[in-house]
């Protein structure tokens, strides 16, 4: 395959001239911009875009780390995401990591070796350690709250939220109060559960490891969060539920065992997902979108590090 000095050979003219008919630039004679034009399709010249990039300096293509493609929530991010990205003529490289940390060591090791401009991690499984090793490399942001660290985040602050979900249900009679969660580790899980033990110390209520399901992603989690409650002999009263999918599959199983919403079992969920709409679930509301446009500006800033937080608002439905 012919390259560039081939073409500037065949043409008559130097590199420089050639590389300047490529990229378009200005201070070309028409009749040595038409012989390069001439020589590259004779040749079926292509030019090379990496090359291209790593003259400027720039990938143009900003990675984003999700644990599921296939979630709601995630795919909400990434849709905020990939529109900032269309406005600002960016291209976007999905990486899913299932929560296995070696995956996302390859995404940050693509930051290092320069196959990408800024790294998206909306939902971490490293330890920061790892994180701070790559922050040399690029821009980083996540979706956690970060305001201690040297990184760019957009955030919700989840143990104020889950404070004030947890009062809205206690004062609406419930003392018997469990949760669902995805997983257990993690800034946002460690909020939510710092909030729940200080909602119930608060209030003179006793712990109840039984009342707390974790491992909650989807619809079908809902179901087995039914399948033990039915089994409970002392069981909550309401479930605040981090995911509206997890509410859903609660809900739907809970009529099939003649479980009552709200009377026997009051349901407040996580985010405001259609799903949370179509089927009258109190949720909190988590503008996802936006959170995700935020997510790609903060890494177009570069070297500048802020820390953005996001407000929720409750959606009053007929669960609770």
């Amino acid at each position: 395959m012919a390259n560039i000095k081939d073409i500037a050979k065949m043409a008559g003219v130097s590199v420089t001239t050639v590389s300047r008919v490529i990229n378009n630039y200005p201070y070309v004679s028409a009749e040595k911009a038409e012989a390069v034009r001439q020589a590259m399709e004779k040749c079926n010249y292509q030019r090379n875009i990496n090359a291209v990039h790593l003259s400027k300096g720039k990938t143009f293509l900003v990675g984003v780390v999700v644990p599921f493609s296939n979630h709601p929530y995630f795919g909400l991010l990434i849709e905020g995401i990939a529109n900032a990205a269309l406005k600002n003529n960016y291209k976007l490289v999905l990486i899913q990591t299932n929560y296995e940390e070696q995956k996302e060591i390859e995404a940050l090791t693509m930051l290092k070796d320069k196959q990408i401009d800024a790294l998206i991690i909306c939902s971490r499984i490293c330890d920061w350690s790892a994180i701070g090793d790559f922050t040399q490399y690029g821009p980083i942001v996540l979706c956690e709250d970060a305001r201690e660290r040297n990184v760019s985040c957009t955030f919700v602050d989840h143990y104020k939220s889950f404070s004030a979900a947890l009062n809205y249900l206690h004062q609406k009679g419930h003392s018997r109060i469990g949760y669902c969660i995805g997983r257990q580790s993690g800034t946002n899980s460690e909020q939510r559960d710092a909030a729940y033990k200080d909602f119930l110390k608060e209030n003179s209520l006793c712990y109840n490891p039984c009342f707390i399901f974790s491992g909650c992603f989807n619809f079908e989690d809902g179901e087995k969060v039914v399948t033990d409650l039915v089994q409970m002999k002392d069981r909550p009263t309401a479930l605040l539920v981090t995911s509206d999918q997890v509410a859903a599959g609660i809900l739907t199983c809970c009529k099939e065992q003649g479980i009552f919403i709200p009377e026997d079992l009051a349901i407040m969920g996580f985010d405001n997902q259609p799903i949370s709409k179509v089927m009258h679930i109190t949720t909190l509301e988590i503008p996802l979108v936006e959170v995700g446009r935020k997510l790609f500006h903060q890494a177009m800033d570069g070297e500048l590090v802020s820390h953005e937080e996001i407000a929720v608002k409750l959606i009053e439905r007929e669960t609770v």
